[in-house]
């Protein structure tokens, strides 16, 4: 049953998509708390996403493996039937079409002309320019084509997905196609982009109920990825970073220290040159889904100078954290020497020292006695 007026039920047997009100409620709060906003946004959340006004979306697919769409059928908060059917009006999208050949081309010139202004475009797959973007067709158009017809009557545009953000896999030397983000077709235009090989679901969801809730996209970085998403490094959040503080490292794959769950950062692991939520949101609603998790490096896949285009087992540039130099005594067989986690403490507290000195040096007073105000990034 869909709720037509949120502020109308308040019972326990009341409920959303056969959702109980106190699970809906946590839900909503839960989605507020992921895009960065107070618990209290969780009723004006929930009023917004039970609206009988649900936006159309209209679904393109271009160059890619349809991984995307894939995570977003796995999602759970809410599940995919809730989502297409009683939050978003999922109007055209070739994976979920009933409807095929003729049948679909009509659905989609139909939901434009319809809701003209109104959809949200959402992007999937990287687009072909090469030899006029001739590599990627749909009903006799080029993918270059459709994307820019489509999008210009939308409301908003998002790209899910690196191969949409970035180009993906299929833009890596020598791109024999000419691969391309979509932000690089639609120029001019605000496209929201949601990297990930695949992206967590709850990222392109998140954006989608803040539109809903505030009828504005959320905040966006340099790269136009929501801050709630991508604002921080992995490194920041990874269960693993207390051993690389303390200067604990696995240094083959299978070794004992890879088996005792000590740091990847020697193997690859570009988590220090990462921005996502990876660690924190994880996949498929199970503890430690994700690749740190699992005991695989980072792969960088949401940053397009990282994934796709660095050596995998390269070592990570590190942005603002540094291994110390030193690193105090530690004997985990025999017991003696400090603790482990006093020793992630020490390695934590040398390294915000050495940022500090860093920052200090660079606002010392210049030759010339001017002050340089430039700070490490």
């Amino acid at each position: 049953m869909r709720i037509k007026n949120f502020t109308a039920f308040s019972s326990e047997k009341d409920n959303c998509a056969g959702m109980p009100r106190r699970d809906f409620m946590k839900l909503c709060g839960a989605l507020a708390a992921a895009m960065g906003l107070p618990v209290g946004m969780a009723e004006k959340i929930a009023s917004a996403v039970t609206s009988p006004a649900r936006p159309p979306v209209i679904w393109l697919h271009f160059q890619e493996c349809t991984g995307c769409t894939e995570t977003l059928l796995r999602s759970t908060h809410p599940k995919l039937d809730t989502l297409i059917l009683d939050l978003i009006s999922v109007d055209y999208h070739e994976t979920l079409a009933a409807a095929a050949g003729a049948q679909v081309e009509e659905a989609l010139k139909k939901a434009m002309e319809t809701h003209r202004g109104k959809y949200v475009c959402v992007v999937e797959g990287s687009v072909p320019t090469k030899d006029g973007g001739i590599y990627c067709k749909i009903g006799g158009k080029k993918a270059v084509d459709i994307l820019k017809e489509v999008a210009s009557s939308a409301a908003a545009v998002i790209a899910i997905g690196s191969c949409a953000s970035w180009g993906g896999v299929q833009s890596t030397p020598p791109n024999p196609t000419g691969a391309k983000g979509a932000h690089e077709i639609l120029e001019g235009m605000t496209v929201v982009n949601i990297p990930g090989c695949p992206p967590s679901p709850y990222n392109f969801l998140g954006t989608v109920v803040h539109f809903l809730t505030f009828k504005k996209l959320p905040a966006l970085d340099e790269l136009n990825r929501p801050k709630f998403a991508y604002g921080r490094l992995i490194h920041e959040h990874c269960e693993r970073r207390p051993h690389f503080d303390a200067g604990r490292f696995a240094e083959t794959f299978g070794d004992e220290k890879h088996r005792a769950g000590y740091c990847l950062y020697k193997l690859g692991c570009k988590g220090p040159e990462t921005h996502a939520n990876c660690p924190t949101i994880q996949f498929c609603d199970i503890n430690g889904a994700w690749p740190v998790g699992v005991g695989h490096p980072c792969f960088g896949c949401v940053e397009g100078t990282v994934g796709f285009k660095k050596p995998l087992h390269d070592l990570a540039t590190l942005h603002s954290y540094t291994p110390p130099d030193t690193y105090p005594p530690i004997d985990t067989k025999k017991g003696g020497g400090i603790n482990a986690g006093a020793a992630a403490l020490l390695g934590a507290i040398a390294g915000a020292a050495a940022v500090g000195a860093g920052v200090a040096m660079k606002k010392m007073p210049s030759k010339g006695g001017d002050e340089q105000s430039s700070t490490q990034k």
